[in-house]
Formats: structure tokens, sequence, C-alpha cells
């Protein structure tokens, strides 16, 4: 089974804002794709992985960030 998640990418984007962290840096930060960090901000899904990676590169918990969970069987 794999966890998909979708990060509200307001709160995403507000996160990003105050803590003046750009697309770039939080790739750098996380070890995320830019095109990755642009999908997720665009509202695509992401993996579990990914979202633990953004919000500990964030410093918030990520079910601040998460707004929806979907399990996919494989």
């Amino acid at each position: 089974m794999t966890k998909k998640i979708r990060i509200d990418r307001v709160k995403l984007i507000t996160y990003m804002a105050e803590k003046e962290i750009s697309a770039k840096q939080l790739s750098e930060l996380s070890g995320i794709t830019p095109s990755t960090i642009s999908n997720v901000r665009s509202g695509k899904t992401c993996s579990l992985k990914t979202a633990k990676a953004i919000a500990e590169a964030l410093c918030v918990p990520i079910k601040l960030l998460a707004s929806e969970v979907y399990t996919n069987a494989v």
C-alpha cells in the first residue's frame, strides 16, 4: 500500500512566506526536487516521505500541512 498526501497549498505557501523560504530553498532544505515542490505547491498529491521532508524543512508538524490522505493498493 502506498500513502499519498495532498498538502494544503495555502498553508504551505503561508509557512514558506512566514519563514521567508523560496521554493528553491525549500527544495534544498528538504532534499525534494524543485519540480516536485512546484507540483505540491500547485495542489498535486505527494508521497508521505515527501510530505514529511517538506514539513521537517519548514519545522512544522505534518498534520498542519496535510489536507487529505489517500491509501492505494500497489
